[in-house]
């Protein structure tokens, strides 16, 4: 199973092919991440992930097309990035977006009533939102992963008050 680890810097996934711009990182190919196509043919991997590296870059929407052209049909992407609500999010000056866990849906099945935005499409795998640890402890991380209607009653109501930390999302690639 062919993996792109896409910003991978110096914990690059074991295995995989890891792309970053960074020379100090343990990337297999150095090149701006900004700047797209990436060096590589279309439907190249089978799974690409992107932990902690979209909310740095110029254009999330671009990046998310370059996502999809580059993982096969039904080829899975990882994504991880801080929550909006999240002290990390804003307190590092490379961060350019502060995404929530609803951010991604331009690219789902009714691509939130904006399709031209984009052509690509993913569908949801999951979406897992960790909260800070009194949060967790207290069981909202549990509410708002359970049911989808609590996460987006928290994300409207709640989430200044009971902070996020991080979203993971899991997608799959629909090509036709």
């Amino acid at each position: 199973m062919r993996t792109l680890d896409v910003g991978c810097g110096i914990n690059k996934l074991p295995g995989s092919i890891g792309i970053d711009r960074n020379a100090a990182s343990r990337a297999d190919v150095i090149c701006d991440l900004d700047h797209f196509p990436y060096p590589f043919r279309d439907s190249s991997f089978n799974a690409l992930q992107a932990v902690h590296v979209v909310e740095h870059l110029r254009d999330v929407m671009k990046t998310m097309e370059e996502f999809h052209r580059l993982v096969r049909p039904g080829g899975e992407v990882f994504i991880v990035t801080p929550h909006y609500t999240d002290f990390s999010s804003f307190c590092d000056p490379t961060h350019r977006w502060h995404l929530n866990s609803f951010s991604l849906r331009y690219f789902g099945e009714d691509n939130a009533g904006y399709g031209y935005y984009s052509n690509v499409r993913f569908e949801e795998i999951s979406v897992h939102v960790k909260l800070l640890a009194l949060w967790r402890w207290l069981g909202f991380e549990f509410l708002v992963n359970a049911f989808p209607r609590y996460r987006r009653f928290w994300e409207h109501y709640l989430c200044y008050v009971v902070r996020g930390k991080v979203i993971e999302w899991r997608l799959r690639a629909i090509k036709k």
